[in-house]
């Protein structure tokens, strides 16, 4: 059992806690850390958490084997260098960071250290996704040659907060809060993206925005990509993979249609799992030493690099290169 602190207990760390606490053998939060404990006292109690206001002390204590980060984005690079000097592993909340370079420095930070480090792509441990994964790496489609994605999920309408109107925060329009998910799927189904050209089109500004976004990607291998993400539409998933003998797409949490030359669409369903469960398990087995981090260090940075790609395209208006 991997006992570790949270750092930020709002919504989303609050979630964090709710999938692991009293459920997991393998990974409990023993302490968070915020800003005013008073409005966290009653929800902490209740979990059996002790709560600080104390990041560096949090670090020094022996008994914390490990960090989740629930924290503001610009706050990520600085608290996992900190976390990695102190000798913690780190699990941190999506995006790793909003510049390639500050996710090169985490990472080489916690390789120097040699702890864990991983991010919080929940959607990697979706059952169609990882079948998908399974169906790419095994060269069931042939040459693959086109990637299609979307991520939706109606933020601006049912939780929408300050830092998703910040450009300090939460910069490319849905891109920080939902895409960016897909952007990870890209990466870890088809690897480096060499290229992007991005637009974001906005009808009304925040609180109740109404934007989307769109996004043309070209990979390393030359392979092509397309992207779409609204933050105003009910929750959508859809990722699909296009090859010279077939295509597979994943549709949601526990869907996947296999189509293939000359045979009948399959339409594949499975079992729902705790997707949120599984990655701080898989962050605790690998803590543990049983099995890598599905997400790579490389992956991180590179979803990362095409992130950064994507908010100067729809800031110039131009195609943008992912920086290296």
């Amino acid at each position: 059992m991997i006992d570790a602190a949270i750092v930020g207990l709002g919504r989303w760390g609050q979630n964090l806690v709710n999938s692991v606490q009293g459920k997991s053998e393998h990974l409990r939060f023993v302490r968070a850390v915020v800003r005013n404990p008073a409005p966290a006292r009653e929800y902490a109690a209740q979990h059996g958490i002790a709560l600080s206001d104390d990041f560096a002390a949090t670090l020094a204590d022996p008994a914390v084997q490990a960090v989740a980060l629930a924290t503001p984005h610009s706050l990520h690079a600085g608290q996992i260098i900190a976390a990695a000097a102190a000798g913690k592993p780190v699990y941190c909340e999506k995006p790793l960071t909003l510049k390639r370079a500050d996710a090169q420095r985490a990472v080489d930070a916690c390789n120097a250290a040699g702890v864990v480090l991983a991010v919080g792509h929940d959607k990697r441990f979706w059952p169609s996704m990882r079948e998908l994964a399974r169906i790419v790496a095994g060269g069931e489609l042939g040459e693959i040659l086109h990637i299609e994605g979307h991520n939706s999920n109606e933020t601006s309408r049912t939780s929408f907060a300050s830092w998703r109107a910040s450009p300090d925060e939460a910069p490319g329009g849905g891109m920080t809060g939902t895409g960016i998910h897909m952007v990870d799927a890209f990466v870890g189904l088809i690897g480096p993206v060499k290229r992007v050209q991005a637009q974001l089109l906005t009808r009304r500004p925040p609180p109740d925005v109404l934007d989307t976004v769109s996004v043309l990607f070209e990979f390393a291998n030359g392979i092509s990509g397309v992207l779409s993400t609204i933050r105003a539409t009910p929750q959508y998933w859809r990722a699909h993979v296009f090859g010279t003998r077939g295509s597979a797409e994943a549709i949601g949490a526990t869907e996947l249609v296999l189509r293939k030359s000359g045979a009948a669409a399959q339409r594949l369903s499975f079992e729902a799992v705790d997707a949120l469960r599984a990655e701080l398990e898989a962050f605790a087995g690998a803590v543990a030493g049983n099995a890598a981090y599905p997400v790579t260090p490389a992956q991180m940075v590179e979803t990362v690099g095409a992130f950064e790609a994507i908010v100067q395209s729809m800031q110039s208006g131009q195609p943008a290169a992912v920086v290296r």
